[in-house]
């Protein structure tokens, strides 16, 4: 562990793994969402590059809830100049437990709102929580289906049959089901 502080310093603790194991882990986890965020783009023309981040989706969430992924633009720079700047896909570890097509729909989700993005279609309001009938027809555009729920409006997220034959009948470059094996858990046992 080591101690830093916020500007109000406030400490801030930070675990690093010593281990090799981690990156055995975490290293495949994030190369395959990023192999899936590849083949997503090679599919949809207006998903952008990004940088794929693998972290806890239940920091800074509502309590009982669960950050399964968050699409933002112009996150990262890709040069110390500021020239080029990449977008952020966010998977959050624990939705990894809810298997390959679920994590798959994730990633589409989140293909959508940059989709959004690039054309520059306002998809969400409420500081990017409620999701809008045109967030769903970008949803549909890109293979999954969503429902509406009355705090998220049409954000819960499923992998229709037809998208699943599809993917099955156009193999991807590397399957995403490689990254669930391991997951996240939402609280941490105590010893």
């Amino acid at each position: 562990m080591t101690a830093n502080t916020h500007s109000d310093n406030r400490p801030v603790e930070t675990y690093v793994s010593t281990s090799d194991d981690a990156a055995r882990i975490s290293s495949p986890m994030v190369a395959a969402l990023e192999q899936a965020w590849a083949h997503i783009r090679t599919r949809h023309a207006d998903v952008p590059a990004a940088v794929v981040i693998l972290g806890a989706g239940s920091i800074g969430a509502p309590a009982g809830t669960l950050r399964l992924g968050h699409f933002a633009a112009t996150r990262w720079n890709h040069d110390t100049d500021d020239a080029e700047r990449l977008a952020e896909v966010f998977i959050g570890g624990e939705g990894l437990a809810r298997g390959p097509a679920d994590v798959l729909g994730t990633l589409l989700h989140e293909a959508a709102h940059a989709i959004a993005h690039a054309r520059g279609v306002k998809d969400t309001s409420r500081q990017g929580r409620w999701h809008n009938a045109r967030f769903k027809a970008l949803a549909e555009e890109v293979g999954i289906e969503v429902t509406k729920d009355p705090r998220l409006g049409w954000s819960p997220t499923t992998l229709p049959q037809a998208t699943r034959d599809h993917l099955r009948r156009h193999p991807r470059p590397a399957r995403p089901g490689v990254a669930t094996a391991p997951h996240r858990r939402s609280r941490p046992r105590r010893p």
